[in-house]
């Protein structure tokens, strides 16, 4: 997603932003198809010579899941299903516990059939290639599982926006966010979308970077990762399809159920009308009736994990349907009643935690969590380089680039996030802002000389301003100082830029691209120091916990001089 602020001007990528919400919220539909469906009849089989061929002797597996992307089935006794399905649509398995499938390039797990006997049209003229003719249907439709061992407490990696524009940045998404994520014994990744910045012809190298981590890997599609020359939302994953598979799905892994949704809608390159080369975040009615499917077969204690790239909320621009989902209300009556439920997108660049009414007319009982994750690729990859070539690629709400990890542990659930791989283990930065620092020149504004000597006469006008990363409502910090009394500072959540990062980036404005500004960041507390500090030396203590109970702390020696 473009961000909040400074936009490029000019025809651009990054300008796809829909005209007005009333258009979204008319759009019910999912992905549009025209030509008659067909019955699709296949089996579910144990791949016990793991070829991805069944082969004599190989049973079929009995009550699993299957699904054409809306209507949802369950295996007979020997492992057998049928399912209309339309030209352009996918049938795939929804794997189920104690089983994995098999896996392609960067371990995108195979595990559908894409049903395109003509391929991607012609008269398309996309730029990158779509879906080769896959000719008459197969029957049956053969989809293998191969039985594995799926611990109960397991680990994920949840990335998002790690869009890469060309070469040079996929060796930064390499060395600053793989690299980061090596040796964690993750059981699988997520991506959250925006893949690649535009340019699909990135994918093959992306996923063989990708493949170091040696893990299957899930992938939502974004805004940048559409054939943008598609004149609908059916043609828009052409490039997509024959790359990662079905636009939306959903598989099992212990005992937690993963859904992975497309809401990203196409309006389509349609010149001459308003909405051409535009798009909303919408889920559709397709999509709605999947996950009613899958959750129909779902026991209301399991965890059940949502997964898209457009948020479901932002605190950015609520009003904007390109950040916003237009049928969010629509998901959550599906997930009323369920305690154990989380969701995660991307698109912001920036992070934020949401706690929804869970789709009940009062609002009443548990909110649904909603997590929008950091973006990969921070500030779109701009800012200063460091010593080794990298841009600093700060969040425009001042967290650092990275990814989380999320810790399920049967239905309970904790995500951590773990910034780049040069950015250290911090999780919360802390600054003293004012005028000894805004007066100081360039070097201590960019954070060089971050806690300057502070004269008393300047403290009055000074404040503690604290970035807890990964905070949100449910955060709770604590700022103590040595020698100030027994009551802690009074901090408060504060929706205002982050002076570090606004600073830094109006420092180096020729390392940035022209949408990159600062904006409101949702976990920030900032507070006025004690009254009364002497000249000297003093302990300033941070303690950030999360909703999880998870503590983290950062100290400051802040010098008082006369």
């Amino acid at each position: 997603m473009e961000g909040s602020g400074a936009r490029r001007t000019g025809p651009s990528r990054r300008e796809l932003i829909v005209a007005g919400s009333a258009s979204a919220l008319a759009l019910t539909a999912g992905v549009g198809v025209t030509a008659p469906p067909v019955e699709a009849a296949g089996i579910v089989f144990d791949d016990r010579s793991e070829t991805g061929r069944r082969r004599p002797g190989d049973p079929g597996i009995p009550g699993v899941m299957v699904s054409n992307g809306r209507d949802v089935v369950v295996t007979d006794a020997e492992g057998r299903w049928r399912l209309p399905l339309a030209e352009g649509e996918s049938v795939f398995v929804v794997k189920p516990p104690g089983w994995a499938t098999p896996t392609g390039p960067g371990g995108v797990p195979r595990f559908s059939y894409l049903h395109q006997p003509g391929g991607t049209p012609r008269d398309l003229a996309c730029r990158y290639a779509g879906v080769a003719p896959t000719g008459p249907l197969p029957n049956p439709i053969e989809l293998p599982l191969r039985r594995r061992p799926e611990p109960r407490r397991f680990d994920v990696l949840l990335a998002a926006d790690t869009q890469p524009e060309n070469a040079t940045e996929l060796a930064y998404l390499r060395d600053d966010i793989v690299s980061a994520m090596l040796g964690r014994g993750a059981a699988f990744g997520i991506n959250h979308g925006d893949i690649v910045g535009d340019d699909l012809s990135l994918y093959p190298r992306y996923l063989e970077v990708l493949g170091a981590t040696g893990i299957p890997w899930h992938h939502c599609p974004g805004n940048h990762d559409m054939n943008l020359e598609a004149h609908s939302d059916r043609f828009s994953r052409e490039t997509w399809k024959r790359v990662f598979g079905p636009r939306h799905y959903a598989f099992q892994h212990a005992g937690a159920t993963f859904i992975l949704l497309d809401n990203v809608h196409y309006f389509g390159r349609v010149p001459g009308t308003p909405r051409s080369g535009r798009y909303c975040g919408l889920i559709g009615a397709d999509q709605l009736a999947f996950v009613a499917g899958i959750l129909a077969r779902v026991p209301a204690d399991r965890l059940v994990v949502l997964c898209m790239h457009i948020p479901l909320r932002t605190y950015q621009d609520p009003a904007n349907p390109a950040d916003n989902t237009a049928d969010c209300a629509a998901l959550l009556r599906l997930l009323a009643g369920r305690p154990h439920c989380v969701s995660f997108s991307g698109h912001m660049h920036l992070i934020e935690h949401h706690y929804l009414a869970a789709g009940t007319e009062t609002g009443a009982g548990p909110r649904h969590h909603h997590h929008v994750l950091a973006a990969g690729s921070g500030s779109w990859w701009s800012g200063p380089r460091d010593y080794r070539g990298l841009p600093s690629a700060d969040c425009p709400d001042g967290s650092p680039n990275g990814f989380h990890v999320l810790s399920v542990d049967g239905s309970h659930y904790a995500a951590e996030f773990v910034p780049a791989v040069r950015k250290g283990a911090d999780r919360l930065r802390i600054l003293i802002d004012g005028p000894h620092r805004r007066d100081r020149g360039p070097a201590a504004r960019l954070g060089a000389v971050p806690h300057a000597p502070i004269p008393v006469s300047a403290l009055p006008a000074c404040e503690v301003v604290v970035n807890v990363f990964d905070g949100g409502p449910r955060t709770q910090v604590v700022c103590e100082m040595a020698g100030a009394g027994a009551s802690p500072l009074a901090l408060q959540r504060a929706a205002v830029a982050d002076p570090f990062i606004a600073t830094l980036f109006a420092q180096h404005p020729e390392t940035l691209k022209p949408w990159v500004a600062a904006v409101p960041s949702s976990h920030l507390w900032k507070g006025p120091l004690p009254r009364g500090l002497s000249p000297g030396a003093h302990c300033l203590t941070v303690r950030a916990r999360n909703e999880f109970g998870v503590e983290h702390t950062a100290h400051v020696v802040l010098e008082v001089t006369a």
